[in-house]
């Protein structure tokens, strides 16, 4: 398995519908997996029930990558991420993301920073919200 990124991940997360959850997190997130979003750990069950949130609120959207750096197993990025909401709302969150690889690719740890730049103040916390 060649090593993935975020904006893959997410895509897949977020946007396409044709892999469900499990599959879409399979592929990119290690059984191992945890994150801890703006100083909030989460295991992986955790993760997906947020991912499940999300795709029930989201329309659509994109990733826009300004950095990304990959050496050996470690890795970092700064995204925007653009959402259109289920409601027509948009959001739009700059987030700093520095993470573990796997063996064999996918991210066994995540840590990152958000900061919305455009959205509602009930918007904040979709980095994390369930």
């Amino acid at each position: 398995m060649s090593r993935t990124g975020i904006e893959p991940a997410l895509n897949d997360l977020l946007f396409n519908r044709d892999l469900t959850l499990e599959e879409a997190a399979d592929r990119h997130f290690a059984p191992e997996y945890r994150q801890r979003t703006d100083g909030k750990w989460d295991d992986r069950a955790a993760f997906l029930e947020h991912m499940t949130h999300l795709r029930g609120i989201v329309a659509g959207g994109h990733v826009q990558v300004h950095e990304e750096l990959f050496d050996g197993s470690r890795y970092a990025d700064r995204h925007t991420a653009h959402i259109t909401k289920t409601d027509g709302s948009t959001v739009s969150m700059e987030v700093y993301v520095f993470a573990d690889l796997a063996p064999d690719g996918r991210f066994s740890r995540i840590e990152e920073t958000t900061l919305m730049l455009q959205g509602a103040d009930t918007d904040r916390n979709i980095g994390s919200a369930r």
